[in-house]
């Protein structure tokens, strides 16, 4: 039996998450949030981040966390953020998201501009700040959360792709420009996932949001949480560089096999 016995019991008690800090951006609801939960649940100290404190603050409480102000498209914000970080062994880079769905010849500069700050520069500016923490912890993880957006591209999407393109390259750039420092970098690119994400793209339609995820069974904020959680909690020399999750139902970012 010595032969076929779990690895995982030959891995240095250092490698589990006890003790470990998880920080979470966009933690305030959607994958975020779940992220967080599962994160507490598997015994890290979890460090929320968003704009919507009071969400947040709940949030906290019920998963003993940290809830702090976090706003990824301001500098001055992911300073004071990053400074009442104790540790850092896992960055969750979860916030973004998308506005608007109007052709290229019809695009709304102030929406792309939105989306570039959060999706790309937000993801910038935090993961910046906190890589010298992620490095000194002696086994550091970033996972970045990019979209099927950001390997593909869609008519009337050029806003979001383009966003999600660049906030990929930037997470691949790190994996080579950190290699052979005690840091790991993880993509995790998922589909169709039913948060506030299509509310927030269309201003609030409910309506509309709804029919994005109607017909088929849409990917929950629990189900990317799982991937992340079990990305983050493999041992230290084992590196996920990119993972997409989509749902059955889903063959791309506009093909979808819908049970009406």
């Amino acid at each position: 039996m010595g032969a076929t016995r779990n690895r995982r019991e030959d891995v240095d008690v250092s490698t589990s998450s006890a003790g470990r800090w998880a920080v979470v951006t966009g933690a305030s609801s959607g994958i975020g949030a779940a992220t967080a939960r599962q994160l507490a649940a598997a015994g890290f100290n979890v460090v929320l981040g968003a704009r919507r404190l009071d969400r947040l603050t709940a949030l906290a409480e019920e998963i003993g966390g940290t809830a702090l102000p976090l706003d990824v498209t301001d500098q001055e914000s992911v300073d004071a953020f990053v400074a009442q970080v104790p540790e850092c062994h896992v960055l969750i880079n979860n916030a973004g998201g998308a506005k608007g769905l109007a052709p290229i010849a019809d695009a709304v500069e102030d929406d792309w501009r939105w989306m570039w700050e959060t999706n790309v520069l937000g993801t910038l500016r935090i993961t910046r700040a906190l890589l010298p923490k992620l490095v000194a912890s002696g086994n550091g993880h970033v996972v970045t959360v990019t979209s099927v957006a950001a390997t593909g591209v869609y008519d009337n999407g050029g806003g979001y792709t383009s966003a999600k393109h660049a906030q990929g390259a930037l997470h691949r750039t790190l994996r080579g420009e950190h290699l052979g420092e005690p840091v790991r970098f993880t993509e995790i690119a998922p589909g169709a996932v039913e948060t506030e994400f299509s509310e927030v793209r269309f201003g609030g339609d409910k309506e509309r949001a709804a029919a994005v995820y109607r017909g088929i069974t849409p990917l929950t904020g629990d189900d990317v949480a799982d991937v992340i959680t079990f990305a983050v909690t493999r041992p230290p020399h084992v590196n996920i560089d990119f993972l997409e999750v989509k749902p059955r139902d889903q063959h791309s970012a506009t093909r979808m096999h819908r049970h009406e």
